[in-house]
């Protein structure tokens, strides 16, 4: 094992002779002995030892004291002050607060080794911790993700750049700050501010998940969808001693979403519900009917008149926009508790809920058709179209979606065979 080195600033020859001879027994080496606070300085910055011995009231410009701070400081390299009993009592409450920070003349050699060897572990524990906080800074800086850590009054602790980006806070600004003046959360399901949710955790004792539909209001005022997990910070001992926040922005994620739903239950083209989701909304108007005696309800199936020579005329982008257009025309017939949807092609359907009778269902077919007789202007061309309707409703307690549009299909084709913009009843 190699010998560690120190370097003695002592202005008292003899006395500095001696504690080179009683450290070079003890297993040290001393290859340097100055007597004032410049050399001393000078010293540690050619040599780099892992101690400096020093005497506390040097003569010289600089003192003892001040060289201590260049070299803890500026060098890091750990210190051991010399005093006399005299010294220590002035500065005690001051200097020399700290435990095993120094030695009282006369001294023992034991006394100087104990303290020597103290001095020496403490710095490299202080290094060891220094460097870990460093390396777990260095991944919390990393991550993909925003991390805030709080204390366990929950005000902020640190913030990553993540964080910073996300919430429009410097860290800086938000240290010691409530966690809720920063991260300002929504529960956008039920439209509530949420409460700080480090505090919460911390109560809790367990690891709590941001709500589905959660939504952050930065520092600017721009709502952010955020998404992850908030848990308690524990120490060796199992002791809660603060909380940490994880979160990133899932905006994207939920558009994806969104746009995923929108493909499964939307026509792409008219935007209107598709054949899966018309089939969903009328299971379930069947069911509120099975709770309701009184509950009447009413399909429509619309096939459009004389579409194909439009499309043939025109070509298909024309008759797209036709497309579109009708389906905006037929939103307008309807109240907004109803349902009108594309099953393909030139064929729509409408779902009337909580009707009086059949009488409101052909009002609406009737409306229907007045409102598709008026022309349509698309790329210089005026278009008008009828529809042949067909139209059921549960007065026969029908439980299958499949066989009410089934009906209305049928009634449609009858209506067809009657001549253009009619509608017909199934029975």
């Amino acid at each position: 094992m190699f010998a560690r080195k120190i370097l003695i600033v002592e202005d008292e020859k003899i006395l500095a002779s001696n504690i080179r001879k009683s450290l070079q027994k003890l297993g040290y080496s001393v290859s340097e002995i100055t007597n004032s606070g410049e050399e001393a300085i000078k010293k540690v910055a050619e040599i780099h030892p892992h101690l400096v011995l020093i005497d506390i009231c040097l003569a010289g410009e600089i003192d003892g004291v001040h060289v201590v701070d260049i070299i803890q400081n500026q060098f890091h390299v750990p210190v051991v002050y010399l005093t006399e009993y005299s010294e220590y009592k002035t500065l005690h409450k001051n200097q020399l607060s700290e435990p095993f920070s120094y030695i009282v003349k006369p001294f023992i050699e034991s006394d100087l080794h104990f303290a020597i060897e103290m001095t020496l572990y403490k710095h490299q524990s202080k290094k060891i911790l220094h460097e870990e906080k460093q390396r777990l800074t260095a991944i919390i800086n990393s991550m993909g993700c925003a991390v805030i850590v709080t204390y366990t009054n929950g005000c902020i602790q640190m913030m990553n750049p993540r964080a910073e980006i996300i919430t429009g806070w410097k860290q800086s600004e938000a240290f010691g700050k409530d966690l809720v003046e920063v991260v300002n959360l929504v529960d956008k399901d039920v439209g509530e501010t949420i409460q700080n949710l480090a505090t919460d955790v911390m109560e809790a004792g367990e690891i709590l998940n941001l709500p589905e539909n959660c939504t952050l209001i930065t520092k600017d005022g721009k709502e952010i969808a955020i998404g992850d997990n908030v848990a308690p910070i524990r120490d060796q001992n199992g002791n809660i001693t603060g909380a940490v926040l994880v979160f990133q922005d899932i905006t994207k994620r939920k558009q994806t979403e969104a746009q995923l739903i929108r493909n499964a239950f939307y026509d792409g083209l008219t935007a209107l519900p598709n054949r899966v989701l018309f089939l969903d909304r009328l299971r379930q108007t069947i069911e509120r009917s099975k709770r309701r005696s009184d509950y009447y309800f009413a399909v429509l199936f619309l096939d459009l008149d004389g579409f194909k020579e439009i499309n043939d005329r025109f070509g298909h982008g024309i008759g797209d926009d036709f497309l579109v257009a009708i389906a905006r025309r037929l939103e307008s017939c309807l109240r907004s508790g109803d349902t009108v949807a594309r099953f393909g092609g030139d064929e729509f359907t409408v779902l009337l809920e909580d009707i009086k009778d059949i009488t409101d269902a052909t009002n609406v077919a009737k409306r229907i058709q007045d409102s598709l007789r008026l022309p349509l202007n698309l790329n210089g061309y005026q278009l008008s179209t009828t529809a042949s309707i067909g139209i059921t409703w549960n007065f026969s307690n029908e439980e299958e979606p499949a066989t009410l549009l089934r009906d209305a299909d049928i009634a449609m084709y009858r209506a067809k065979r009657q001549g253009k913009a009619n509608y017909a009843i199934f029975s």
